[in-house]
Parts: structure tokens; C-alpha cells; sequence
């Protein structure tokens, strides 16, 4: 197995605010080894680096939060019956950008005002259904899904659905996002 560089482990430990000490004590060798490492002083052993390594990886996991710790749980929904007028004043209403549209417990499609404004030109009416110009339905990730690895989502899909088992429990807007970054 490949390590990272020596050299990014302060890096890591820094990102993490973690001093020398908390990383000599979490991998059970002296603050004054680290130091060594870390100024090129000294290379550990592939053993120790293992450790220091995994101990760091440990540590990123253990303070970063989840989607289902992340999300809003009050999930707004649309059925694909609803009208535009509905949707517009449902997202007017609760100052959001997007609706998830809903067939029973099946999460279909999405409402965003990004889409309704992209169809202005197209001759719609609020009497139309939400069927009819919702866009595909958004990314759904597990409640345990690692926050970091939704940005990506966002960019693409304005908003994830959160599930824990089959029960959709909440959902993540790019709003949401913002609050992990660094």
C-alpha cells in the first residue's frame, strides 16, 4: 500500500487545527518525533508513517459531519399535479429555490426557479402542471454519506435528497453546502 507524501503531514494535521502533540499522542510515539518528521529532520518508519497517516484519516472523519446531519428535514414537495402557480408561491412562501416532486414516497423530479424562469420564453401559464417542465430528480445519498462529497452534486443538481434506508429524510440545497466549507 502507497502512503501520502511525508511532507503533507503537517499540512493535514494544520487543516485539522491539531498541534504535534494531539497527532504524537493519537499515534503513541513523543511530540519531539513529530516535530522531527514534520521539519524532515528525521523519516519515520513505513510503520510509524502508517500510523500517522491513519491516525490523520481518523481524525478528518471523525469531525466532518454527514448529509443526514446536514440536512433539513422539513422537506417541501410538489406532486406532479400541482400547478406552476402553486410551486412559484409555495417557493415565494418559503424563500427557497427548489421543490422536490413527489409520487407517493418516489422522489420524480425537481421544480427550480433557475428552470421556471428558463421557460418564460416558452409561452407557460401558472395553470400548467409541475409535470409537465420539472427537471430530472435530484441525487439521493444515504444519511451517512460524507458532507465533503457533495459539492460536486450541488453544483450539478441545485439539491440532494437524503435517505435513510428507503424513507427519504431530508434534503440539501446548496445553502446547505456552504456551512462545511472551509
Amino acid at each position: 500500500m502507497s502512503l501520502p507524501s511525508i511532507q503533507s503531514i503537517k499540512h493535514q494535521r494544520l487543516k485539522m487545527n491539531m498541534t504535534q502533540k494531539e497527532l504524537a499522542n493519537l499515534v503513541q510515539v513523543s511530540t519531539s518525533m513529530i516535530n522531527q518528521i514534520e521539519s524532515g529532520r528525521s523519516a519515520p518508519s513505513y510503520s510509524t508513517a502508517r500510523k500517522i497517516f491513519e491516525a490523520l484519516a481518523r481524525k478528518q472523519h471523525e469531525g466532518s459531519k454527514t448529509a443526514g446531519e446536514l440536512c433539513s428535514q422539513k422537506i417541501i414537495k410538489l406532486k406532479p399535479n400541482n400547478t406552476l402557480g402553486e410551486a412559484i408561491a409555495k417557493m415565494d412562501k418559503d424563500k427557497i429555490s427548489q421543490i422536490p416532486v413527489f409520487d407517493g414516497n418516489a422522489v420524480i423530479g425537481v421544480i427550480t426557479d433557475q428552470g421556471i424562469v428558463g421557460h418564460t420564453n416558452d409561452g407557460i401559464s401558472k395553470k400548467m402542471k409541475v409535470e409537465d417542465i420539472m427537471e430530472p430528480a435530484p441525487p439521493i445519498v444515504e444519511n451517512e454519506t460524507p458532507a465533503s462529497t457533495l459539492p460536486p452534486l450541488i453544483k450539478y443538481s441545485k439539491c440532494v435528497m437524503v435517505r435513510k434506508g428507503t424513507k427519504i429524510i431530508g434534503i440539501i440545497s446548496g445553502a446547505d453546502v456552504l456551512t462545511t466549507v472551509e
